[in-house]
């Protein structure tokens, strides 16, 4: 028996019986051969860590746009906490930590440049040449995976169902965590990653809006506070904590309905007191905007500037619009302003004249 056969072994015999198993996959789309020594969910895992979209994360905003302050979330810590809080609770619930792990470090690799004022720039540009068309970063995580990145010999990094699954329904957008109407992903790891993503960036953007001076920590909600701590590190401990023990022998992964109620709590005080006042007053995120909607015009006229992954004849308007949504999607938020300069800005002004 071989690593990987023990390792498999060892789930069937020791997760929950609910828990995804390894080695009762759903496959990849290309068969492959298995490993001697990991799992489809490892090598999904590793995949994932060494492509290029997850190394751009580093360079991508989470909320605040500020190149001085070093210690703003980024994308990439985003996604690194988000990975931590969703293994504590797949090991605490024996749910299968290398799928979680790896949806975890999979769920935004498709976020545009800028965070979700990039995002609802894209959005907005796209559907200027394309009306029935969007931009949704956790669609466009799964294009990433399955399209845009490359292993092998063909597109995509041919991850697992379960993989693609979970990236495919991270998402919950502005919803309350109870809400009904929002798509889970059909296992409980996955649905792990979609209630650890909430609980990270719940808690690190207060953190960081503390730091930018947008709130005061007086000023976050009595009565969520009162459910689940003051501090960074208490809340995230009670949401943690309470997941587990609402979810612990039982095939769900959920919140008690008091913790769910403060967690959205904070949630929309964010909307009301961050979010949305960053979006419609920030003077840099609407630079940051209007930067993502010049260039999308720019690239329907001169597909040709394009990388030459993107920038192959594309005769009608949806194919290009589409190359073009995909090349700003994967941009960080440093090489789109290079690009900005390039194109929009003399020789002689640009800070970088290549």
């Amino acid at each position: 028996m071989n690593p990987r056969e023990r390792q498999e072994q060892w789930e069937i015999e020791m997760l929950a019986s609910w828990a995804a198993k390894a080695a009762h996959s759903r496959g990849r789309e290309n068969p492959e051969p298995l490993d001697p020594v990991r799992t489809t969910f490892q090598r999904d895992r590793d995949r994932i860590i060494h492509c290029k979209a997850f190394r751009r994360l580093k360079h991508k905003t989470q909320v605040f746009i500020d190149p001085e302050e070093d210690h703003f979330r980024t994308r990439l810590t985003h996604t690194l906490e988000v990975a931590q809080i969703a293994r504590t609770i797949a090991r605490a619930l024996r749910l299968n930590e290398d799928l979680t792990e790896a949806v975890a470090l999979a769920h935004d690799l498709g976020h545009s440049p800028f965070g979700h004022a990039g995002e609802e720039a894209l959005d907005a540009a796209y559907r200027r040449f394309v009306p029935d068309a969007g931009f949704r970063h956790d669609v466009q995580s799964v294009r990433v995976v399955e399209v845009l990145e490359v292993h092998g010999e063909g597109p995509g990094l041919n991850l697992t169902w379960e993989v693609r699954d979970g990236i495919a329904h991270h998402s919950k957008g502005m919803a309350d965590l109870d809400d009904a109407t929002t798509p889970r992903a059909n296992t409980l790891e996955g649905q792990v990653v979609r209630i650890a993503d909430r609980i990270a960036y719940v808690n690190h953007d207060i953190d960081d809006a503390i730091r930018a001076g947008m709130i005061l920590e007086a000023e976050i909600p009595a009565g969520a506070t009162a459910r689940v701590g003051r501090s960074h590190s208490e809340r995230i401990a009670a949401m943690v904590v309470d997941v587990v023990e609402n979810s612990d022998g039982r095939p769900i992964v959920a919140m008690s309905s008091e913790v769910a109620a403060a967690t959205d709590a904070l949630k929309r005080f964010l909307y009301e007191r961050v979010y949305r006042v960053e979006r419609d007053c920030s003077a840099d995120l609407a630079k940051a905007k209007r930067l993502i909607g010049d260039l999308f015009a720019f690239y329907m006229e001169n597909p040709h500037e394009m990388t030459e992954l993107y920038s192959s004849s594309h005769d009608d308007v949806r194919t290009r619009a589409r190359a073009v949504c995909d090349y700003i999607a994967g941009m960080t938020d440093r090489y789109a302003v290079s690009r900005f300069e390039r194109h929009f800005l003399p020789r002689g002004m640009r800070l970088n004249a290549n």
